[in-house]
């Protein structure tokens, strides 16, 4: 019995978990923001605007404070989906208001209106993108940067870009949004997981001209030092209030394809994305949970308050996802197929939720594919064509290498 006993304390403290494979590479990379000798002296003397949002650091410190702090007029805040402090559940319209800690005036560009009018940007001679994004199309923050520098070209003004790493850089998948399906989740001609950090996609938004009347945006940069795709960032501040855990983020090019069908993917849980499932699976599946409000993550999730059964990938091999450099396909597969009355499979409208398969993928063709029962391998293969043309396309664009 003791020997038994140490041998299972043995297992519980040296045996490592599924996720002790991954390598972070945040000890040698340094985000734009954390650079400031690269860009403080060209904002002194200047009324300077910031698009930011609570990930918007330098090391323990809001750049927000840290440049009031080394003495920068700092005159207007402009935040995106979430707010500018990263506590507003997604979807919800965010008011203007005035930061409780600096008495900086915040300018809502997920509420009234999605880009800076004349009016906001008439003070301010140099605005400065700072916002982390995770590298999928339809993450919100890009659309954001796109009517950031459309305003900034529009009333002429230069925007300075602090580039931060994309968690999901190391791949390119999914099929390229076709623009009749063009959405507040969707509004380029790229992949659903596009390899792009934000400075390279500015760039690329200047290039292809995905701004209105052809407006080109006067943009500098300042680059991660020690960066490449292929490495491997650890976010310091959750992105958005569901994108919790680092488990999440890794997961989400996968399972926020899930906010297209009628299935909860762990909203109103402490583990949001990594967990799948309804209460029509009862029987097909022994893990369980029940989603309730959560305040400031999901105040009405899908099924709250009924037990919902499906699968659980907290503890999914995140190396073996990250080597396959593809989204997963298997998990949209198996459920469909454990679902009992296909015909509601993809209907989210029965439950008062916003969230449109085909809007999501970017394409009808993919609802289709699962319902006609695709394998993965030809599933990939319709996505390819699209696939290589836009690595083409990016190559213009790149500022890391590969």
């Amino acid at each position: 019995m003791k020997t038994l006993l140490l041998f299972t304390l043995l297992f519980f403290f040296f045996i490592p978990s599924p996720h002790a494979q991954i390598k972070y590479s945040n000890d040698i990379i340094k985000t734009g923001a954390e650079q400031t000798e690269k860009y403080i002296d060209r904002l002194k003397g200047k009324k300077v605007g910031l698009v930011a949002n609570q990930t918007s650091i330098i090391g323990d410190t809001h750049l927000l404070d840290s440049l009031l702090n080394r003495g920068i007029n700092v005159v207007k805040v402009f935040g995106p989906e979430h707010g500018f402090r990263g506590n507003a559940s997604n979807g919800t319209e965010v008011g203007d208001e005035k930061d409780a800690k600096t008495g900086v005036e915040i300018v809502s560009l997920y509420g009234k209106k999605k880009k800076p009018t004349q009016e906001d940007l008439k003070d301010i001679d140099i605005m400065i993108f700072d916002i982390q994004d995770v590298g999928c199309r339809f993450y919100t923050n890009i659309n954001t940067l796109r009517d950031v520098m459309e305003s900034c070209a529009r009333y002429g003004k230069e925007l300075l870009i602090l580039d931060r790493p994309n968690p999901n850089a190391y791949f390119i998948d999914g099929p390229i949004l076709d623009m009749n399906y063009k959405s507040g989740i969707g509004q380029f001609p790229i992949p659903a997981v596009h390899g792009l950090t934000v400075a390279e996609f500015a760039q690329m938004a200047n290039g292809e001209g995905w701004m209105e009347d052809n407006l080109k945006c006067k943009i500098s940069i300042v680059k991660n030092a020690n960066y490449s795709h292929d490495l491997l960032y650890k976010l310091p501040v959750n992105p958005s209030p569901n994108l919790n855990t680092p488990e999440s983020i890794l997961l989400y090019p996968s399972t926020c394809l899930f906010e297209g069908v009628s299935l909860n993917h762990g909203r109103g849980t402490d583990f949001p994305f990594t967990r799948i499932g309804g209460p029509m699976l009862k029987g097909k599946y022994k893990f369980s949970y029940t989603p309730r409000s959560i305040p400031g993550m999901s105040e009405n999730p899908l099924y709250k308050g009924q037990v919902c059964y499906g699968i659980d990938l907290i503890n999914y091999d995140l190396e073996k996802l990250v080597q396959s450099k593809q989204i997963n396909l298997s998990w949209m597969k198996e459920l469909y197929a454990a679902y009992p009355d296909k015909k509601k499979f993809f209907d989210r409208s029965l439950h008062e939720q916003i969230g449109n398969i085909d809007f999501l993928a970017g394409t009808p063709e993919f609802k289709k594919q699962i319902q006609e029962g695709w394998s993965e391998e030809k599933i990939r293969a319709s996505w390819k064509p699209g696939l290589e043309k836009y690595k083409r396309m990016r190559e213009k664009y790149l500022i890391y290498p590969d």
